[in-house]
């Protein structure tokens, strides 16, 4: 039996976690997210009754919690996040132990995760990765147990829920998906087939989801991504340039310990018995690679094994006083991009209840009814009023230009700059800029389709309401 880590330290993580969701600053990456729970919530599945850009099992599962918080979706989505992060890190903590990591470099592998920039804005904001990260942790667990000698078909048939889970949420998550079933097929084909047992329900909801829209499926979870950098860097082709790629990836790797622990990983690579946490890490890291540009958030699938590894390393050869050393100096890295974005007070989670607020009030003065039409439908969960599906994608789609016709985009429920289609009875701008790492020249294209379809223009503070006649 493994000792349990004090409860106090996981509660203090929770406090820190939650506190730093309020408190750091909106971005408009979450508009997408915060939108399908609500339309979710409403009733509404993905791809069939609105488009969403990744794979469906997050707004599913989060539709609950936008029903119960109701104008208080958006923070409710940060919270439910920071939660998700605090067990990823007490999952990376316990994996460790039950692969006989001692408990000193256990829980200090699980705290260096905690302190690394890909982490901490990935559960500070209300996007789409804390729910996998969680999930893929929590699947280590069961993973170590297997190697180490538990048979249990429960067990088997809960890390294949958990994993094919984890790609349910977020599409990256189904390389090291992909690489376990592997592993296990060929070392252990019986326990691959509870494995695949494990991921029948998952497997059979995506599956379901995509034959009530198959063609929205299809774009949301597969040509969007593939297609859609290209065209939105065309301008600048070197950010999706394999130098820009390696750059961005050391740079990302660094604000935290995730590049040191990958060299003192690497310099016991070939110790037994590390071999399924090894092929988990790399495929993780893959996955990561495969996107073009990186960002930080695309390299977490990779961090749960990489870490555990590092306090399977550290039990069998401690660090010494230099390795010590640079652990601190990169872990204090990783807490600056995060110290920096709190000092951005004016656009942190409590500025933007308060627009929410504004919002509302000129809404109820205008006497809108009805969907809205925004490119910042994160705010409107505060105003009591649903996203127009057709902007359920906030700014993403929106700023496309050749990926679809508009016969298909009318099929899909979505709509680009260059063809809007006003139907509404309201559109909200003043969302995207800057402020939330937006670009206001889409919304600035937004508000020139609204005037010329004749909507009325009411000014709501740094927002614009149009209402239609």
């Amino acid at each position: 039996m493994t000792r349990p880590c004090p409860v106090w330290i996981w509660l203090t993580l929770a406090l820190v976690a939650v506190l730093l969701a309020w408190l750091r600053p909106i971005d408009h990456d979450e508009s997408q997210y915060v939108a399908a729970a609500m339309l979710s919530a409403a009733g509404g599945l993905p791809y069939r009754d609105y488009a969403y850009l990744q794979t469906p099992l997050q707004p599913l599962l989060f539709a609950p919690v936008a029903a119960i918080a109701g104008a208080w979706t958006w923070p409710a989505l940060r919270v439910v996040n920071a939660l998700l992060g605090i067990v990823a890190i007490a999952c990376i903590h316990r994996a460790a132990r039950v692969a006989g990591a001692a408990p000193t470099p256990a829980l200090a592998a699980a705290l260096l995760f905690a302190g690394t920039d890909i982490l901490l804005f990935s559960i500070g904001t209300a996007r789409n990765d804390a729910l996998p990260v969680a999930l893929l942790a929590a699947a280590l667990v069961g993973i170590v147990r297997l190697e180490r000698g538990d048979t249990g078909r429960r067990l088997v048939v809960g890390v294949g829920f958990a994993l094919a889970a984890a790609a349910a949420a977020k599409v990256s998550y189904a390389l090291p998906a992909i690489a376990y079933g592997a592993y296990l097929l060929v070392r252990r084909p019986r326990v691959a087939a509870w494995l695949s047992l494990g991921a029948l329900p998952m497997v059979a909801l995506v599956g379901a989801l995509w034959a009530t829209a198959p063609g929205g499926f299809i774009f949301g979870t597969l040509t969007f991504p593939a297609r859609a950098p290209a065209e939105y860097y065309a301008a600048r082709p070197w950010k999706l340039s394999l130098a820009a790629k390696g750059i961005d990836t050391l740079k990302f790797l660094a604000l935290g310990a995730a590049l040191p622990a990958i060299w003192i990983v690497a310099r016991q690579w070939r110790t037994p018995g590390r071999r399924v946490m090894q092929a988990l890490a790399l495929a993780g890291l893959v996955a990561a690679l495969m996107p073009e540009p990186t960002w930080r958030q695309y390299l977490l699938p990779a961090l749960p094994p990489l870490f555990v590894l590092l306090a399977m390393v550290w039990t069998h050869e401690p660090p010494g006083q230099r390795t010590r050393g640079l652990l601190v100096v990169f872990a204090i890295a990783g807490l600056v991009p995060s110290i920096l974005a709190l000092t951005r007070t004016g656009t942190s989670m409590g500025y933007a209840a308060s627009q929410g607020a504004l919002v509302k009030q000129a809404m109820d003065t205008a006497g809108v009814r009805g969907p809205v039409a925004t490119l910042s439908p994160q705010i409107l969960a505060a105003t009591g009023r649903l996203p127009d599906p057709v902007f359920a994608t906030g700014p993403f789609y929106f700023r496309s230009r050749a990926l679809l016709d508009a016969a298909a985009e009318r099929r899909l429920h979505l709509m680009s700059g260059d063809r809007p289609r006003l139907v509404a009875p309201a559109v909200l701008t003043g969302g995207e800029g800057a402020w939330s790492s937006g670009d206001d020249a889409l919304d600035a294209r937004l508000a020139k389709a609204a005037r010329a379809a004749g909507y009325r223009e009411v000014p709501a503070g740094r927002w614009r309401l149009f209402v239609r006649p």
